[in-house]
Protein backbone atom coordinates (compact mmCIF):
# COMPACT_ATOMS: atom_id res chain seq x y z
CA UNK A 1 0.00 0.00 0.00
CA UNK A 2 1.37 3.71 -0.89
CA UNK A 3 2.17 5.83 1.60
CA UNK A 4 -1.38 6.92 2.99
CA UNK A 5 -2.20 8.66 6.19
CA UNK A 6 -5.25 6.23 6.98
CA UNK A 7 -6.43 8.60 9.51
CA UNK A 8 -6.90 11.36 7.17
CA UNK A 9 -9.25 9.46 5.03
CA UNK A 10 -13.18 10.03 5.77
CA UNK A 11 -14.82 6.73 7.54
CA UNK A 12 -18.65 8.54 6.51
CA UNK A 13 -19.45 5.64 4.35
CA UNK A 14 -18.03 3.12 6.05
CA UNK A 15 -20.04 0.39 6.95
CA UNK A 16 -19.06 -1.72 10.31
CA UNK A 17 -19.44 -5.62 10.28
CA UNK A 18 -21.85 -6.57 13.29
CA UNK A 19 -19.76 -7.01 17.37
CA UNK A 20 -17.46 -9.79 16.57
CA UNK A 21 -14.28 -11.04 18.19
CA UNK A 22 -15.88 -10.33 22.04
CA UNK A 23 -14.47 -11.43 25.50
CA UNK A 24 -11.71 -10.71 27.52
CA UNK A 25 -13.69 -9.36 30.32
CA UNK A 26 -13.98 -10.80 33.69
CA UNK A 27 -17.00 -13.06 34.56
CA UNK A 28 -19.12 -9.93 36.03
CA UNK A 29 -18.74 -7.16 33.00
CA UNK A 30 -20.08 -6.99 29.97
CA UNK A 31 -18.10 -8.10 27.04
CA UNK A 32 -15.94 -6.42 24.53
CA UNK A 33 -16.40 -6.69 21.54
CA UNK A 34 -14.51 -5.36 17.73
CA UNK A 35 -16.42 -3.91 15.01
CA UNK A 36 -14.63 -3.77 11.52
CA UNK A 37 -15.04 -1.81 8.53
CA UNK A 38 -13.28 -1.47 5.16
CA UNK A 39 -12.53 2.00 4.58
CA UNK A 40 -13.68 3.28 1.60
CA UNK A 41 -11.62 4.05 -1.82
CA UNK A 42 -8.45 2.54 -0.03
CA UNK A 43 -8.07 -1.34 -1.17
CA UNK A 44 -6.80 -2.75 1.83
CA UNK A 45 -7.25 -0.79 4.60
CA UNK A 46 -10.02 -0.84 7.37
CA UNK A 47 -11.21 0.59 10.19
CA UNK A 48 -11.36 -1.21 13.93
CA UNK A 49 -14.11 0.15 16.54
CA UNK A 50 -15.42 -0.76 19.63
CA UNK A 51 -18.54 -1.67 19.85
CA UNK A 52 -19.47 -0.57 23.79
CA UNK A 53 -17.49 2.95 22.98
CA UNK A 54 -19.30 3.37 19.27
CA UNK A 55 -18.58 7.16 19.82
CA UNK A 56 -14.88 6.47 19.84
CA UNK A 57 -12.35 7.20 16.74
CA UNK A 58 -11.94 4.12 15.25
CA UNK A 59 -8.23 2.87 15.07
CA UNK A 60 -6.66 2.19 11.76
CA UNK A 61 -4.69 -0.32 10.03
CA UNK A 62 -3.67 -2.47 6.78
CA UNK A 63 -5.16 -5.55 5.99
CA UNK A 64 -1.52 -6.99 6.59
CA UNK A 65 -0.61 -4.90 10.00
CA UNK A 66 -4.40 -6.42 11.34
CA UNK A 67 -2.91 -10.15 9.46
CA UNK A 68 0.29 -9.62 11.49
CA UNK A 69 -2.19 -9.11 14.42
CA UNK A 70 -4.34 -12.38 14.28
CA UNK A 71 -7.17 -10.41 12.84
CA UNK A 72 -7.90 -11.81 9.50
CA UNK A 73 -10.76 -9.18 7.73
CA UNK A 74 -12.02 -11.67 6.10
CA UNK A 75 -14.04 -13.14 8.85
CA UNK A 76 -15.88 -9.22 9.47
CA UNK A 77 -18.65 -9.10 6.85
CA UNK A 78 -20.37 -5.54 7.26
CA UNK A 79 -23.46 -4.64 8.39
CA UNK A 80 -26.64 -4.02 5.88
Amino acid sequence: MASVDLYELDLGGARFSPPLACGGNPPDAPETCVTLAPIPGVAGAYALGDSKRPGAEPLRFTGAELRRAGIDPARFRPSA
